[in-house]
């Protein structure tokens, strides 16, 4: 992994400037047209998006190389002209991506000064083991709030953080979703917006009922907030159309997005379709048919027939 880059201030960086351009990302979060590209594969996960894009991982001997074989395909993601506001929102970034370059600006500030696009940062470190039928996050550690510092200098807007459901168990998805908010209140704390993520596994034992407790348990974290504050959620596709719509209206949820998580694209934008209250945050689902050897006329031909589903998908 490269050193950190020096930070080169945004062009807005006076105080009366930030809060302009904040209050101009929350009217966009609320109410702008597109969805939200998840682009944060972490180390665990980095592997398999490097084997569906076409490298192997014999191909290369070290994280430093592979983490460069990530970023490459992630620039070249959102330097093509498909990748781009209104159909584009947001964009969720690795810690790594956000430390690195693209076209000689740091990532984040590229996203919002370049192309429009909300730039978020995936801040959880990881799964723990399973326990209650749920993966709690692992254990932040106590630099949290000077890493959401250095995220603001980085010019990201919000945080994203994953925990998993994978059983219909009510104590462990209230663990998850406390959880959630006690960080969300830190994050918010320090100025950013957070993405809260309890993802229920497309394969969890009675997903419905899964969805069920986790709906309630949502609506206890929402009533927690302190008044003015907001979240963004970011859910797994429910079992039945509309399931989460009640968020969508509630003054405290900035955005609901759906997660594919392992659904393929055509059925992921299916499911989306029949919810429509909600927008896509797809990872898999974006990226499923590119591929490091397609020219580039192939490659914007790929990358714009998805952005385009996943946005039309988004809008109904």
């Amino acid at each position: 992994m490269p050193p950190h880059r020096p930070f080169v201030k945004s062009r807005l960086s006076s105080k009366t400037g930030e809060r302009h351009v904040k209050n101009e990302q929350i009217e966009l979060m609320k109410s702008g047209e597109g969805f939200i590209a998840a682009l944060d594969q972490s180390g665990g996960s980095t592997p398999k998006a490097l084997e569906r894009y076409g490298i192997q991982s014999d191909t290369y001997d070290s994280d430093d190389t592979m983490f460069d074989l990530v970023h490459a395909m992630r620039v070249r993601i959102m330097t093509n002209s498909a990748f781009a506001r209104p159909r584009v929102l947001g964009a969720i970034l690795f810690e790594g991506t956000m430390h690195r370059d693209v076209e000689g600006v740091g990532s984040s500030l590229y996203l919002w000064d370049h192309k429009g696009i909300l730039p978020f940062l995936k801040v959880d470190k990881g799964l723990a083991d399973e326990s209650d039928g749920v993966q709690l996050m692992k254990p932040f550690e106590d630099d949290l709030d000077d890493r959401l510092a250095e995220a603001q200098e980085h010019g990201v807007f919000g945080t994203k953080m994953r925990s998993v459901i994978k059983g219909n168990n009510q104590q462990g998805i209230r663990s998850v979703v406390e959880q959630q908010f006690n960080l969300a209140k830190q994050i918010i704390s320090n100025g950013l917006v957070p993405i809260v993520e309890p993802e229920i596994d497309i394969e969890a034992v009675d997903k419905a009922g899964c969805e069920v407790h986790l709906r309630q348990s949502l609506r206890d974290g929402l009533a927690s907030l302190d008044e003015g504050t907001a979240v963004v959620f970011k859910l797994t596709l429910p079992e039945e159309a509309g399931f989460y719509d009640e968020f969508c209206d509630n003054e405290r949820v900035l955005r609901v997005a759906a997660l594919s998580g392992g659904y393929s694209q055509v059925e992921s934008n299916t499911r989306l379709t029949a919810n429509h209250k909600m927008i896509a945050s797809f990872s898999r689902a974006l990226t499923e048919h590119l591929r490091v050897s397609q020219s580039e006329n192939e490659f914007t031909s790929v990358l714009d027939h998805a952005i385009g589903s996943i946005a039309a998908a988004s809008a109904t």
